[in-house]
């Protein structure tokens, strides 16, 4: 495992372990994360401990068109219920992510810092958001690293039933308007593959980050 020094250097993502991650150390400049998402990484942790930057193999992804909706949420973006926006409100859409409850979870890796981080990278126009409205309140939303041919998602809340799948279903229905390759969800877990994520070798995934 490799220690960052106040240098701006990530080993190559073939370095890390079997858990995925790649280094410990480091800052959340923002020139640190730009180079760490174009690399095939990204930050994870917890409140009080260092930072650590993971590359896990293999990786979670959505091709595009392998969008799954069902009939169920079809019938919903059909029935209008919802507004969608996108880039309208960064701040309270990160605020949620780090304050929702998970199940499973005790805590959150959305640290005070983290969320100051994607802030600035959200004001260069690299951190984005997509905004899901009903009845002019907030109800959902995720957010992520826009690196111009792949989105790298990061966290998702709902508040009602089903937003966070609207705003991931217009995410990607964007994303396809505008000719990118893939959605980077990073690690496995059920709700995204009912959507139709799937795992990569990280070599793949690296070859489409590298494409462009």
């Amino acid at each position: 495992m490799y220690y960052l020094s106040p240098a701006l250097f990530f080993p190559p993502v073939s370095q890390a372990n079997r858990d995925g991650i790649l280094a410990i150390g480091g800052d959340l400049s923002s020139e640190r994360l730009q180079l760490a998402y174009k690399s095939g990484i990204f930050p994870w942790f917890e409140e009080g401990e260092p930072i650590m930057w993971w590359s896990p193999n293999p990786r979670m992804v959505l091709f595009l068109d392998e969008l799954i909706v069902s009939k169920s949420m079809r019938n919903i973006l059909n029935r209008n219920i919802f507004t969608v926006t996108f880039n309208q409100n960064f701040r309270e859409v990160i605020s949620h992510c780090q304050n929702i409850k998970r199940d499973g979870q005790n805590g959150t890796w959305i640290t005070n810092d983290m969320i100051e981080a994607y802030r600035k990278l959200h004001e260069l126009g690299i951190a984005k958001s997509v905004e899901v409205w009903q009845n002019e309140k907030l109800v959902g939303g995720l957010y992520g690293i826009d690196l111009g041919h792949v989105f790298c998602g990061e966290s998702m809340f709902s508040l009602v039933s089903n937003a966070s799948k609207v705003a991931f279903i217009a995410l990607v229905n964007q994303l396809k308007a505008t000719n990118y390759q893939l959605l980077d969800c990073q690690v496995y877990n059920p709700h995204l593959e009912s959507l139709g994520c799937r795992e990569i070798d990280r070599a793949a995934f690296m070859e489409i980050l590298k494409s462009k």
